[in-house]
């Protein structure tokens, strides 16, 4: 297996995925690793309170972090705190320069959800990737979700960041439900990357992306995290990777099998995804909205409006 790995070369003009497919490797066996050093204990307590904050609020970024921070008795710098934000992957949602980091290599598709009405199972999957806190030092969490049904369809842990855990999470995602139309994910260098586009388009799968500093754009994963940290890891407080494992098995378990979601009309997602029925999401496109809504408005009609959190999202965006 070592000499065949060899055999792979991210020179070749012949695609990696084609290489990997010729060699007989998996593709994540040719992504070296990079680890990540064990982060002193300051620093495991610093990160534990910014990923804890994060999650309460998403919106935060360095500048109103460090302020948090100091308020609870921390002595840091706004420059320290971009560097263990970065660690986490974590950046506030309002737009701003470098709120994803694609490689420049990469190509960036376009977001193609914006007033799509998802009305059935399979219609669109979306993937994010979340830090989880241990002990003594932290791992990356990646998973799949159905759009219609909130189910969970893979979901895989690394102590890296490198893009075959993703590739990895994917594949089995469709080994074992098929091929969605379209596939959502942020402009992070691991889905940008040839090997993870690559499956997507050797399965005939339409790509999107979320636009920059638009989180909102997969607000469903983003409510997917929140649910695992404080129903599950915030309670646990995991110490090892394999623990981190064996619990999220069974998290992800209960999510599919028996938390009822209101969403759903208090149905749970493996019941929705079964049955194909009572699921659905939509992203409101706001500029067509704002058009429609003027256009009442000179007609005299008086428009409906709904107020949430104050994004223009549809009410299915924002129960769960």
């Amino acid at each position: 297996m070592k000499d065949r790995r060899l055999w792979v070369d991210p020179k070749n003009p012949l695609a990696l995925i084609r290489q990997c497919e010729l060699a007989g490797v998996t593709r994540s066996t040719v992504y070296a690793p990079r680890p990540v050093a064990a982060p002193n204990e300051q620093e495991s307590t610093l990160m534990r309170e910014i990923d804890a904050e994060y999650t309460r609020h998403p919106f935060y970024g360095s500048r109103r972090m460090t302020v948090y921070l100091r308020t609870i008795g921390h002595q840091v710098n706004r420059k320290r705190i971009q560097r263990l934000m970065g660690i986490l992957g974590l950046a506030g949602m309002a737009p701003g320069p470098n709120t994803s980091r694609p490689s420049p290599q990469h190509r960036i598709y376009p977001y193609l959800l914006r007033g799509v009405a998802v009305t059935r199972p399979n219609q669109v999957w979306s993937t994010d990737i979340t830090y989880i806190r241990l002990t003594r030092g932290f791992v990356y969490l990646v998973a799949i979700i159905d759009w219609y049904s909130r189910k969970v369809l893979a979901w895989r842990l690394s102590n890296t960041l490198d893009s075959g855990f993703c590739v990895d999470c994917l594949e089995q995602a469709l080994q074992t439900y098929g091929s969605p139309e379209i596939f959502n994910s942020d402009q992070g260098c691991q889905f940008t990357s040839e090997a993870f586009t690559g499956v997507l388009k050797a399965h005939g799968i339409t790509i999107s992306m979320d636009g920059r500093g638009r989180a909102l754009d997969n607000i469903f994963v983003e409510r997917l995290w929140r649910s695992v940290k404080y129903e599950d890891v915030y309670l646990k407080g995991y110490s090892t990777l394999p623990e981190a494992q064996l619990g999220l098995t069974q998290y992800f378990l209960f999510y599919n099998r028996e938390r009822t979601h209101q969403s759903l009309d208090y149905k749970t997602p493996d019941d929705t995804y079964r049955t194909a029925n009572g699921g659905g999401a939509r992203i409101v496109d706001h500029f067509k909205e704002q058009e429609k809504s003027q256009g009442e408005l000179e007609a005299g009609a008086a428009p409906f409006r709904c107020a949430s959190i104050g994004y223009p999202l549809n009410l299915n965006t924002v129960l769960s």
